[in-house]
C-alpha cells in the first residue's frame, strides 16, 4: 500500500471519528432537553434536592476551622543590600503566612521530631481549656465531614443506579458526569484541602537551598493532638479532668449506646441506610455545657443543622 493511500484512509478514519463527535454531542444535547429525560429528572428530585443539601451541609463543617494567628508583632521593611549577586530562588518562594513559621534549620529539624510541642510553641496555641474544646469541636465536624462524604456519594451512586435502566448505553458510559450534573445533582468535594496546615519552613542564607516540616491536622492527627493538649490541661489541674474527650473513639461509642438512631426525630441506620450521624452536645457548649457523655447525643444531620440554626436565630435576637 503505497503513502498516498494509506493518507487517504488516515483521512477517513479523521473524519468519521470527527463526525462521530460530532453527532454524539447532538445526540446529547437533544436527549437532555427531551421528554424521557425530564421525566426521569422528575422522579428522583428529592433525592437529589436531599443529597444537595447534605452537600451544603457538609461544606459548612469543613469551615469550621478558623486559624489561629500569630502574636503581630507589627511590619518592617528588609532590603538585602549585600553586594554578593546571590540567585537566591528558595528566597523568592517563601512568605508570610499565619501558617508558616520561618525558622532556623534546628527548629525546622526539632518541629519533625516533636511536631505538636513546636506546633504549640511556634503557632501560639496554649495549652487551655478553650483552645482543648476548640479542637475538639473541629474534631468532631471534621469527622462528620468526611463520614458525610462517603455516605453522599454512595447515596448519589444507589440513586443513580436506580433509573440505570432508563438511561441510555451511551450517555451512562461517556457522559456520566453531564448526566449527575444535568440529573441536579451538586458536585462533590472529595479534596482534603481543608484540613489545617502547619509549616516550619528554612532556607539558608544563599537561599539555594530550603527545608521544610508539614504538620496536617487531618483526622489522624486531630485525635492525637486533641490528646496532647488534654494531657497538658490535665496536668495543669483543669477542669478537663472532670469531664470526656470528644474524639473519634467517643463519636463512635455514642453512636453506639443511642443504637445509631437520632434522639429527636427518631430516624436510624436501619431506616436510612446512608445516613449522616453526628454528635451533638444537649446543651451547647456557648451556653457552658460540657462534654460528658449525659450532655452528647446522636442526632441525624438534618435535626443537627436545624437545631444549629435555631440556636444562631436565637443568639440573633436583640435584648
Amino acid at each position: 500500500m503505497n503513502p498516498s493511500t494509506l493518507s487517504e484512509i488516515y483521512t477517513v478514519i479523521v473524519v468519521v471519528l470527527a463526525l462521530l463527535f460530532v453527532a454524539y454531542h447532538i445526540y446529547k444535547w437533544i436527549y437532555f432537553r427531551s421528554e424521557s429525560f425530564l421525566s426521569v429528572k422528575n422522579s428522583i428530585k428529592k433525592n437529589t434536592e436531599q443529597c444537595n443539601s447534605l452537600n451544603d451541609h457538609i461544606e459548612e463543617l469543613k469551615n469550621t476551622y478558623v486559624a489561629t494567628k500569630k502574636v503581630d508583632y507589627g511590619q518592617a521593611d528588609y532590603n538585602d543590600l549585600s553586594r554578593w549577586n546571590y540567585k537566591r530562588p528558595e528566597w523568592k518562594k517563601l512568605r508570610d503566612a499565619s501558617n508558616i513559621y520561618n525558622c532556623s534549620l534546628p527548629v525546622c529539624s526539632n518541629a519533625k521530631k516533636q511536631p505538636f510541642k513546636y506546633l504549640c510553641k511556634y503557632f501560639d496555641i496554649k495549652a487551655n481549656e478553650e483552645n482543648l474544646t476548640n479542637f475538639e469541636s473541629i474534631l468532631n465536624d471534621f469527622s462528620a465531614a468526611e463520614q458525610g462524604k462517603v455516605l453522599l456519594k454512595k447515596e448519589r451512586d444507589e440513586t443513580v443506579v436506580g433509573i440505570r435502566d432508563r438511561i441510555p448505553f451511551l450517555i451512562r458510559i461517556f457522559s456520566r458526569k453531564k448526566l449527575l450534573a444535568k440529573l441536579g445533582f451538586d458536585e462533590i468535594d472529595f479534596s482534603q484541602l481543608y484540613f489545617p496546615r502547619y509549616s516550619f519552613k528554612y532556607v539558608s542564607a544563599g537561599g539555594n537551598s530550603s527545608t521544610s516540616c508539614d504538620i496536617v491536622l487531618d483526622i489522624e492527627n486531630l485525635d492525637k493532638f486533641v490528646n496532647y493538649l488534654a494531657e497538658l490541661v490535665k496536668f495543669r489541674k483543669s477542669v478537663a479532668g472532670q469531664r470526656a474527650l470528644m474524639t473519634s473513639r467517643l463519636r463512635e461509642e455514642i453512636k453506639k449506646r443511642d443504637a445509631y438512631r437520632c434522639k429527636r426525630c427518631g430516624v436510624s441506620v436501619s431506616d436510612e441506610p446512608n445516613l449522616l450521624l453526628e454528635i451533638d452536645h444537649i446543651t451547647p457548649l456557648s451556653r457552658g455545657g460540657m462534654t460528658t457523655e449525659k450532655n452528647l447525643q446522636t442526632l441525624c444531620w438534618r435535626c443537627n443543622r436545624s437545631k444549629g440554626a435555631k440556636l444562631v436565630d436565637i443568639d440573633n435576637v436583640p435584648v
